[in-house]
């Protein structure tokens, strides 16, 4: 489960009421993920039915937390507070 920070995010999530899925897209050969709207677009647009446009983000990792069994345990510590999860 992923807690975006992001107006546009959060405005779908309102506009839906339910969750939404997401992935990193990082194509075959590609060592990090794309994040350039403009190049998803050259690359992949005539395979998509939409793109929303939100400007680039981020490359860096975020944080990956199981909470399959308590204690939390931290399995990638990146963006986002990790702090609530620390026993």
């Amino acid at each position: 489960m992923r807690v975006p920070d992001h107006r546009i995010t959060h405005a779908l999530l309102a506009a839906l009421g339910e969750p939404l899925m997401s992935v990193t897209l990082i194509p075959v050969g590609d060592d990090l993920p794309m994040n350039d709207p403009e190049e998803i677009r050259e690359r992949f647009g005539a395979h998509l039915d939409a793109i929303i446009d939100g400007g680039a983000c981020h490359l860096d990792p975020t944080s990956v937390i199981d909470l399959r069994e308590l204690p939390p345990k931290i399995i990638r510590e990146g963006r986002g507070d990790i702090t609530p999860f620390q026993v």
